[in-house]
C-alpha cells in the first residue's frame, strides 16, 4: 500500500477530470462512480464516455474498449513472469488482473523480489480507492459548479495524457509520428469525414496510426536484445 500511495495521489487528481467529463455527458455521479470502479483505465473511460454521449452501440463500446485496453493483456503477460508461482493461484491471478494499469505495472516491474498476492492487492486497493474517490469528487463538483468552470476543469485529463507522452516523444521519433498521425486523422474525421461515430473514429485512428508507425519504424530485435542484456 505504501508503494501505491503516489499512484493514488496521481489518480485522485486525474479521475476528478473523469468525473466532470462524465457529468457533462449526462451521466449521473453514481453511474460515473460505477464506471470508474469497474473499468480502471483513464483512456478507456474517456473513450467510453464519448461513446455513451454520442449514443453509440454496445458493439461499438466493446470494440473501443478492446482496442484501447489491449495493452493491458501484454502487460499482464509480462508481469506474470514476476509472480510468486506458489502463492498466486488462478483466482488470485484473476483478482490481480483487475488492477493492471500503466502505473501499477511500472511499479511492480521495478520490484526485484517475486510479487506476492498481498503486495499486489495492497497496491491495487489503495490506487483504486484514489481513482474512485477522485471520480466521486469530480462528478459531485461537476453537478453543482457553473458550466464555465466545468469546461475549464475538463482539460485535466488531457493534461495527464500530454504529460505521459511528452518524455518519450523527445526520445523516439516513432512515438511523435504515431501521436501526430492519430491527431491528424482525428481532426479529419471530425471535420471532413461524416457519418462515422466517435467510437469507430477512435478505433480507426488508433489502428491506422499504430500500423503506419510499425511499418515505418520497425523495432530492431538484435538491438533490443543487446539493450536488455546491458540492463
Amino acid at each position: 500500500m505504501a508503494h501505491g500511495i503516489p499512484i493514488m495521489l496521481g489518480y485522485l487528481s486525474v479521475s476528478f477530470g473523469i468525473g466532470i467529463m462524465a457529468v457533462r455527458a449526462g451521466i449521473t455521479p453514481f453511474q460515473a462512480t460505477m464506471i470508474s470502479l469497474t473499468n480502471l483505465t483513464s483512456a478507456g473511460q474517456a473513450a467510453g464516455i464519448g461513446v455513451i454521449a454520442s449514443a453509440g452501440t454496445l458493439f461499438e463500446m466493446a470494440l473501443v474498449q478492446f482496442t484501447i485496453n489491449l495493452r493491458y493483456a501484454l502487460m499482464s503477460l509480462s508481469l506474470s513472469q514476476k509472480l510468486d508461482k506458489k502463492k498466486f493461484t488462478l483466482p488470485k491471478r484473476l483478482a490481480a488482473s483487475y488492477g493492471i494499469t500503466d502505473e501499477i505495472f511500472a511499479v511492480c516491474s521495478a520490484q526485484k523480489e517475486a510479487l506476492t498476492p498481498a503486495y499486489m492487492c495492497g497496491m491495487i486497493f489503495i490506487a483504486t480507492a484514489g481513482w474512485v474517490a477522485g471520480t466521486i469528487l469530480g462528478a459531485e463538483a461537476g453537478s453543482i459548479m457553473p458550466k464555465s468552470v466545468t469546461d475549464a476543469m475538463g482539460i485535466v485529463l488531457y493534461g495527464m495524457f500530454i504529460a505521459i507522452f511528452i518524455p518519450p516523444v523527445r526520445k523516439q521519433k516513432s512515438v511523435l509520428f504515431t501521436i501526430t498521425a492519430a491527431a491528424a486523422l482525428s481532426v479529419l474525421f471530425k471535420y471532413a469525414v461524416k457519418g462515422v461515430s466517435a467510437g469507430f473514429a477512435i478505433i480507426i485512428c488508433a489502428v491506422i496510426a499504430s500500423a503506419a508507425a510499425a511499418l515505418l519504424f520497425p523495432v530492431d530485435e538484435e538491438e533490443t536484445d543487446e539493450k536488455e542484456a546491458a540492463e
